[in-house]
């Protein structure tokens, strides 16, 4: 799967994408810069990666969903391309209207960096068929403004079709739901606060995060 990591300045987890994206998916993944006005040829996911995007001015994420490479990953996405936003990506991808919501200043104020588990909500998403409903899963968070928010229409409607993706067993940031990962209502693009790249290896204390690069890979074939 031909992957294009999305470099902002501020980034600190794109080497992580990078690597997950290079073990598991495409071992020519490539960086590409937030000024560039394309996606390399052929991209069929566009991973954008947590950190501190121009340094969480305004808001986190809000300066960098105005990058010239938005454009084209919107593109992308409208075209029904793959889009992961992890992190900062997911704050970037509301910011930018390609996930409907908000995310806020964690419930306590503190920055949060641990493992946490997820339970699996929706199998039938590209970025979850290796999955199974129900199941729990561990990942690390590490996000100072993690606390997902939407109005109670859009919560209803996420809800209802079953868009909530990932949820918290034990919320840590006061996320309503417990939301810790949602797709658009195509199912192309998903954001998550919780970092699979880093739990692709046993040596990062959780393989986890495999099943999602594990579905892509399938979702892929039976396209």
């Amino acid at each position: 799967m031909k992957t294009a990591v999305i470099q902002f300045p501020g980034s600190n987890c794109d080497g992580d994408a990078l690597h997950a994206a290079q073990l598991l998916l495409d071992q020519d993944a490539q960086f590409v810069w937030h000024t560039e006005a394309g996606l390399p040829q052929g991209t069929e996911l566009v991973f954008l990666p947590g950190g501190f995007s121009y340094g969480d001015h305004l808001r986190s994420g809000a300066i960098a969903a105005r990058s010239p490479i938005m454009q084209a990953v919107k593109a992308h996405a409208e075209r029904g391309g793959f889009v992961l936003g992890v992190c900062n990506g997911f704050q970037v991808l509301t910011e930018s209207g390609l996930l409907p919501g908000a995310l806020s200043r964690n419930r306590d104020l503190h920055f949060l960096c641990r493992p946490v588990h997820l339970r699996v909500e929706n199998t039938s998403t590209a970025f979850t068929g290796a999955y199974t409903k129900g199941q729990v899963i561990e990942v690390p968070i590490a996000h100072g403004e993690g606390n997902y928010y939407a109005d109670p229409e859009t919560i209803a409607r996420l809800e209802g079709e079953g868009q909530v993706v990932f949820r918290y067993t034990d919320n840590p940031n006061g996320s309503l739901n417990d939301i810790a990962g949602i797709v658009s209502e195509r199912g192309n693009v998903l954001g998550m606060m919780p970092h699979p790249e880093r739990a692709v290896e046993a040596l990062l204390g959780s393989e986890d995060g495999r099943g999602l690069f594990d579905s892509l890979k399938g979702a892929l074939v039976s396209r």
